[in-house]
């Protein structure tokens, strides 16, 4: 074989293997990075324009708060994977098993397969809400919910499981030292068990966002945005951690390791950054919000996974799609999405860029991007950064083989 014959088959097979590994990451992106889609406020677009938001974004999983029937039937027939959610308030109500049959008769049933319900979330954060009460009720309704999913057939194609606030441990750091608090021993053991049983994961809603303003300095802020920084070492463990939310959900999977149920897979429902705060929330700024959730994205499409389990990728929802005005609390529980009502980018995280002319983001201003929420046709979104490059380098591709 000559040497331009020789060269011509190396570069055929290089760039073949380089377009297989981005579309690789194109796929995987798809299915690591989910969005919550929360719903308090009186200002938001129809379900129907954030499906088209969902689309633009190429995020294929989304969490709700409620079963919401308009949400329901406007993701019939997409490819969005959905997690609903059981209200905390009807938790004693599902106690009973032919309540939990009506519900699912009624709020599941109806809707599936045609939108994609994947998760049945029995509240959320129930072991530290302030109604202690629910917490007797959270097993036996989460039972009695999965034994109506095989009575109606679903048991096999939607899990059920309950989001945890990080606050269910009583120590997070180092990582290794992971364990439960004391007082939930007796109810986190049958909880566990549930979703060994089941084969559901434990969902953990993580904001290092929190730790870094209880204690902006002690906390490297460079440690909870994933920028780039000397990172702490577990003393017991060795493991070399370079940022926070991979830490805290080690630390959740060594405290389930001593409660006896080693090897549960853990997910990330919750996790973000405020983009605007009071003058007491140190760190919510839209500069911060930005880096945090764009490192989320990075780290996202390389499908990494915690040091503890680094070849589990590791799933993560972001909080929240949309800033929602009527949360109640402090300012930054309403400044929490990527996007305003009005379809605008509080930030841009690269998720995506448009035809819209936008400017750049400081620490005070957000983006002003937009995706034509208000419009009735489809919006003029760019693909992201990689698949624009995949798709030049294809056609590249082709136009160098006609050409030999």
């Amino acid at each position: 074989m000559d040497g331009p014959l020789r060269r011509t088959s190396f570069l055929q097979i290089l760039v073949t293997f380089f377009l297989l590994l981005l579309g690789l990451n194109i796929i995987r992106e798809v299915d690591s990075l989910g969005i919550n889609y929360g719903q308090v406020a009186n200002n938001l677009p129809p379900p129907e324009k954030v499906l088209q938001l969902l689309h633009a974004l190429k995020i294929t999983k989304a969490r709700i708060y409620d079963t919401n029937p308009q949400v329901l039937t406007a993701l019939a027939n997409s490819n969005i994977e959905l997690i609903v959610t059981v209200e905390n308030q009807m938790l004693a109500t599902l106690g009973d098993q032919q309540q939990a049959l009506q519900w699912v008769t009624t709020h599941i049933r109806p809707y599936f397969p045609a939108t994609n319900i994947t998760g049945i979330a029995v509240g959320n954060e129930i072991f530290t809400d302030e109604d202690t009460s629910l917490m007797t009720y959270l097993v036996p309704a989460m039972v009695n919910i999965h034994s109506a999913l095989i009575k109606t057939g679903l048991s096999q194609y939607i899990q059920v499981s309950s989001p945890n606030s990080l606050a269910v441990l009583a120590n997070s750091y180092p990582p290794s030292a992971g364990n439960f608090r004391s007082d939930l021993n007796g109810i986190m053991q049958q909880f566990l068990q549930f979703l060994v049983t089941t084969r559901a994961p434990f969902w953990i809603n993580a904001y290092p966002y929190f730790a870094y303003k209880d204690n902006p300095n002690k906390i490297s802020l460079d440690y909870v945005l994933f920028n780039s920084n000397q990172g702490m070492i577990d003393p017991y463990t060795r493991l070399h951690y370079d940022n926070m939310l991979y830490a805290q959900v080690d630390a959740a999977i060594f405290a389930i390791a001593r409660m006896g149920f080693n090897g549960l897979e853990v997910k990330i429902s919750e996790t973000g950054w405020p983009s605007k705060g009071d003058p007491n929330e140190i760190g919510a700024t839209f500069q911060n919000a930005a880096i945090y959730n764009r490192n989320i994205l990075r780290r996202q499409l390389l499908n990494e996974g915690t040091p503890l389990r680094p070849n589990v990728r590791l799933d993560i929802y972001v909080f929240a799609l949309f800033n929602e005005d009527q949360k109640p609390g402090p300012t930054s529980e309403r400044n929490y999405g990527l996007f305003q009502p009005d379809g605008t980018m509080a930030y841009n995280v690269g998720l995506l860029s448009t035809t819209s002319t936008t400017t750049s983001s400081t620490n005070s201003e957000p983006a002003s991007a937009s995706i034509f929420l208000t419009s009735s046709a489809p919006p003029m979104v760019k693909q992201v950064r990689y698949q624009s490059l995949a798709n030049w380098m294809m056609f590249a591709y082709f136009c160098w083989l006609c050409k030999g």
